[in-house]
């Protein structure tokens, strides 16, 4: 472990706060819900972190079978939306709920490895990371996905980076590793998840990928389909365009 890790933990433990918060968003994901908590715990087993599900107004049980972990896994915690708001948004509740200075987000659907989480943190944290480092975005190279599904993902890939030259080549995946104070710098929008690489860019932020791991939906269905996700990006890329334009930068900021 480097000195900067364990001055990191020990600051945690001092202050009465996780090192790291792992947010993850659901919706209608009861039968897997119960799995994934148990996965993340036993990846992270031994660090100070918590865990926020964010049930964005499911119509299943997945928030009961949540609160029924509660019990058994005290780190972690369940904030439900009165409305459902979409995933963008349900992101934005965790990281807003969060109580550490860094946060690490995994889908809810049980296709990300959470064996992959300590390797995104090992990366933002490393003691020669740039300073300004914000960003270590996952990339998934062998998706198991059917082939219809990997079609629409590349299409609108390749789309994204023609239009916003993010360089980034798998902006969908949902497991990141982030600083919190620089993603709250970001303006929220819907669907913005999807762009957070370019957006933490258009902010002065640099960004790293990480190859990571995924596997087949075990129970359940996607919430979203390819012709929906390319009806939204066309508006999504164009607003995410004029965002850039618009931007100002001062440069960094000086306290006097």
């Amino acid at each position: 472990m480097d000195a900067r890790v364990q001055t990191e933990r020990m600051m945690a433990s001092a202050e009465g706060r996780p090192e790291f918060s792992v947010v993850s968003p659901v919706r209608n994901e009861a039968e897997n819900v119960e799995s994934l908590v148990r996965e993340i715990s036993q990846a992270l087993a031994g660090r100070a972190f918590e865990i926020i599900f964010v049930d964005d107004s499911s119509q299943d049980d997945t928030r009961a079978r949540l609160f029924a972990l509660k019990d058994k896994i005290p780190n972690l915690r369940v904030i439900g939306h009165r409305k459902n708001a979409g995933q963008s948004r349900a992101v934005r509740t965790g990281v807003l709920a969060a109580r550490s200075p860094v946060v690490l987000t995994l889908d809810g659907d049980g296709q990300n490895d959470p064996g992959d989480l300590p390797g995104l943190l090992a990366q933002l944290n490393r003691a020669d990371a740039p300073g300004d480092l914000a960003l270590v975005q996952g990339r998934r190279d062998k998706r198991v996905d059917s082939g219809w599904k990997k079609f629409g993902s590349r299409f609108a890939n390749n789309i994204r980076r023609s239009m916003l030259k993010d360089s980034n080549t798998d902006s969908g995946c949902g497991m990141r590793a982030f600083k919190r104070d620089a993603y709250l710098q970001i303006p929220y929008f819907d669907h913005m998840h999807r762009y957070l690489p370019a957006l933490m860019q258009s902010e002065g932020f640099m960004v790293e990928e990480r190859a990571v791991g995924h596997r087949a939906r075990q129970h359940g269905q996607s919430n979203y389909t390819n012709f929906g996700r390319l009806a939204d990006a066309v508006s999504d890329m164009r607003g995410v365009m004029w965002l850039r334009k618009r931007r100002r930068s001062p440069g960094g900021t000086d306290e006097i």
